[in-house]
């Protein structure tokens, strides 16, 4: 980039102050003027060849690189520099110390978490709503967003079963969403129970004391980091057991808060999720919703992985009564293929607003609430927002609801078809059948020699130690991470460790899954061999 000044000149004033010129980077450092557009045509096509060749285009779902190796190897790079150096080189450098040991989400490999590859289409939209730099706060700084957004949000809410007068707003993801949720549901609790605006007189000694959210065990742990940030701490969450499914017991349920009831507590909100982390679990929403409904609760969804389900036919059966929440929670950036960040929340009155507005003159003053002027601030407890509604836009009227629905669908029959690959599979042990795509598992050291292939279903054998299993399951992790092989989740399943296959890639296929599974096995027996292994356990 040309233009920079010297260490000499950089003592000296810039300009003279009666008449102040821009900088000579200005010209092409930034979008809009021909050598600034030039610039940008250049520096997109070189960023797009970069990521071809050193991150989209080499096999594996990581280089297995480890993190002290890579703090060392970072820590050598210089962050800001007196003179800068070209984009050509910056990016080359981005390209071996960066992208090069980054993990690739589109690989076939790549099945640990609820990170999905996202569609070209979105992809494209990130340029775009990059390069315009719109700020989602107020209308003159994102006019044709701002009535995109909330076209969309129709949409969303069309999409969920909510009826006119439902609103939204687009989120980082399902920990905002699921606060915002939460935020709503005690202000409103607080304004009827204790007559109190907590927006202005804050928490009162009851609220502080006696406000209960309840949830499944199973639930996000963001239900908690949301009591923590509401001023009502993390034991003001009521966690549930969940049943055989993995989905909250209703008896147990039933019987939680008639105790909180009997001890002079406040319930004022149930967490359902549509989509537990480990298990892809959904909670029984329309029982939930009933419950809600009898004591006058909140009833907010977390719907940011199973929420997908809804532009599916064959899968929105699974969400039945999620169109009864009082909120939910949604992320695209899950199972609807957008990326980082990009999740909604939804409210079934957009009415119920009025909790979490406020006016500032230099950005959305009364007046212009009274002309209907979509400031989008009010919904938000963010102010500075990005133009993230642009990228399922853009998705979903370049696939069709059709293209993403096939997406959603195929990779839940991918779950199920590995599933029973697992149960016919002696080393292994499958931890509960799929509900969404997300399949949790073991591999089995020290099981019985003789076991019958046929028919394993409720005789096993006796399981190993639980010392053994934890350090086994944990090191087969470990150890195809560190080769870039495929990588893993890893979780508990009643205290004991667990692996996890999370299927959110369409062009992942079965015989990949296959060979992910014979990694387990190979990787499982080399360690039993290694004795000092298992009797360190």
């Amino acid at each position: 980039m040309t233009g920079q000044r010297s260490a000499v000149d950089r003592d000296q004033p810039r300009v003279d102050e009666t008449d102040p010129t821009p900088p000579a980077t200005a010209a092409t450092a930034f979008l809009g003027g021909s050598d600034g557009n030039a610039t940008y045509r250049d520096a997109i096509e070189r960023a797009r060849d970069v990521l071809l060749e050193s991150f989209a285009t080499p096999d594996g779902p990581y280089a297995g690189t480890d993190h002290e190796t890579l703090r060392e190897r970072i820590a050598d790079l210089q962050v800001v520099p007196d003179d800068g150096e070209s984009i050509e080189a910056t990016l080359e450098t981005v390209a071996d110390e960066v992208l090069a040991d980054s993990v690739r989400v589109h690989d076939p490999g790549c099945v640990a978490h609820l990170h999905c590859p996202p569609t070209v289409p979105a992809l494209a939209a990130e340029l775009l709503l990059s390069g315009t730099n719109q700020s989602m706060d107020s209308f003159d700084q994102a006019p044709a967003a701002s009535v995109l957004e909330e076209r969309v949000v129709d949409a969303c809410c069309d999409l969920f079963g909510y009826p006119t007068g439902a609103d939204g707003v687009f989120t980082g993801g399902g920990t905002e969403s699921n606060f915002l949720g939460l935020l709503l549901a005690r202000d409103r609790y607080c304004e009827r129970q204790f007559d109190r605006d907590v927006q202005t007189e804050g928490l009162g000694p009851d609220a502080v004391s006696d406000l209960r959210v309840l949830c499944s065990d199973a639930a996000h742990f963001t239900a908690e980091q949301a009591a923590h940030h509401l001023g009502l701490g993390e034991d003001a969450v009521i966690t549930v057991p969940t049943d055989d499914d993995r989905r909250i017991d209703l008896e147990a349920l039933d019987s939680t808060l008639e105790r909180l009831e009997a001890d002079g507590r406040h319930p004022f909100a149930i967490v359902g999720t549509a989509g537990t982390t480990d298990f892809g679990s959904i909670d029984p929403l329309e029982a939930l919703a009933d419950r809600a409904a009898e004591r006058d609760l909140w009833f907010h969804v977390d719907a940011a992985y199973g929420g997908a389900c809804a532009i599916s036919d064959r899968l929105r059966p699974k969400l039945a009564g999620i169109d009864r929440a009082d909120s939910i929670a949604v992320d695209f950036h899950k199972l609807f293929y957008q990326p980082i960040g990009c999740g909604a929340f939804l409210l079934r009155d957009g009415d119920r607003y009025r909790h979490l507005e406020r006016n500032a003159a230099y950005l959305n003053p009364e007046r212009d609430d009274a002309a209907g002027v979509p400031n989008l601030v009010s919904k938000s407890t963010r102010t500075t927002r990005r133009f993230d509604a642009l990228k399922p836009f853009v998705t979903f009227n370049a696939l069709g609801r059709t293209g993403v629905a096939d997406c959603v669908e195929y990779v839940c029959e991918l779950a199920d078809a590995v599933a029973a690959e697992i149960r016919d599979e002696p080393a292994l042990e499958l931890c509960c059948d799929p509900e969404l795509s997300a399949v949790v598992f073991r591999y089995r050291p020290d099981r019985p020699a003789e076991t019958d292939r046929t028919d394993r279903s409720d005789d096993r054998g006796d399981s190993p130690p639980t010392a053994t299993l934890d350090c086994v399951n944990r090191s087969i992790r470990d150890e195809l991470l560190a080769d870039g092989e495929v990588i893993l989740a890893r979780t508990e399943v009643d205290g004991t460790a667990a692996l996890k296959l999370t299927l959110l890639n369409p062009r992942t296929t079965l015989s990949d899954l296959r060979d992910a599974l014979e990694a387990v096995i190979d990787r499982g027996e080399a360690l039993e061999t290694n004795r000092e292994v298992i009797d360190s356990a």
